[in-house]
């Protein structure tokens, strides 16, 4: 992680609530739809026609990272849970390792040449967990310095990948996902598939020291599949500033059609947490302490991934 960087700003009338607030109208509808006995394309109609009025006076709440919980869930999950049922087919194991509403860090693997990886992440912590928690994700400059991409990252509650907000979030009790392969992880030949790549100066683990919350090891198989990198055309990708210009068995060849992922089988794991708390002050300063926890979650990935592999069989079937 690197050092500061500001948060997300708010835009409009709309309030600025806390980062754990929910919206009112969001609770309202949800209440007077629970009572209703209309059939479902009618409530689901009024609750967009309420949303609307709610964006158009302001009456909607974003926290201090611009985090719009209301957008969030009435745009944004409902095109990616179809992804997540009935694309990917994925399957969680262990969301009762996640927390039932304290902070922790959830760290992952990064794969796909396209992050899906973190949005289905990110969908399976909110529609899996008792409490619904969203899950704020810690990501790369170029992805909040993309037009639409950015404001909609905002959105979702990402943030910048530094640690003064990354240790905010934890201490505030939110679930906080960071991706230490970074590019590396999501930019691999596919002939490297499910190889962990290097972990960084292990940032993430001081955030989760100094803040004291538990890691959770995220071990995600599935990802690699969606868009096979076969070669990376790297003047291409230094002319247009982006880290790497994949080439798969489809893009670019089909052109748009080759945006289309393929549908691989996923298995995404939240694996047993590892306390922090219990290292003392000044081990988030420590060289060797933080080292040592950053291995110790990068071999927990890479061996879970290797069952997981296993457990999967065929990529595509099942």
């Amino acid at each position: 992680m690197r050092g500061a960087a500001g948060a997300g700003g708010t835009s409009g009338s709309a309030r600025v609530s806390g980062a754990a607030d929910a919206p009112d109208g969001a609770a309202r509808d949800t209440a007077s739809s629970a009572t209703s006995t209309e059939p479902a394309w009618k409530q689901h109609l009024a609750g967009l026609m309420a949303f609307t009025r709610r964006r158009l006076t302001g009456d909607y709440t974003v926290d201090d990272f611009g985090y719009d919980r209301e957008f969030t869930e009435t745009l944004l999950l409902p095109p990616m849970r179809l992804l997540f049922d009935k694309w990917f087919r994925v399957q969680t194991i262990g969301v009762a390792n996640l927390p039932v509403d304290s902070g922790a860090l959830l760290v992952a693997n990064h794969s796909g040449t396209i992050a899906v990886d973190a949005v289905m992440t990110a969908v399976a912590v909110h529609d899996q967990h008792p409490c619904h928690r969203p899950l704020r994700m810690l990501g790369a400059d170029l992805v909040f310095d993309t037009p639409v991409l950015g404001p909609l990252a905002r959105k979702a509650g990402n943030t910048l990948a530094c640690n003064p907000d990354a240790e905010r979030l934890l201490t505030s009790g939110e679930l906080v996902a960071v991706f230490p392969e970074g590019f590396k992880g999501v930019g691999k030949p596919f002939s490297q598939r499910y190889k962990l790549q290097r972990f960084g100066r292990g940032g993430f683990v001081s955030a989760a020291l100094r803040t004291g919350v538990p890691i959770v090891p995220v071990s995600i198989v599935g990802a690699e599949e969606i868009y096979p990198m076969l070669a990376n055309i790297r003047p291409l990708a230094r002319a247009l500033g982006l880290p790497y210009f994949p080439v798969t068995p489809t893009f670019p060849w089909l052109g748009p059609l080759g945006a289309i992922p393929l549908p691989s089988k996923w298995l995404i794991e939240f694996g047993e947490p590892i306390a922090t708390d219990g290292y003392g002050d000044g081990a988030a300063e420590d060289p060797m302490v933080v080292f040592n926890l950053t291995d110790r979650v990068r071999e927990t990935i890479q061996q879970t991934l290797y069952r997981l592999l296993l457990r999967r069989g065929h990529p595509f079937l099942g």
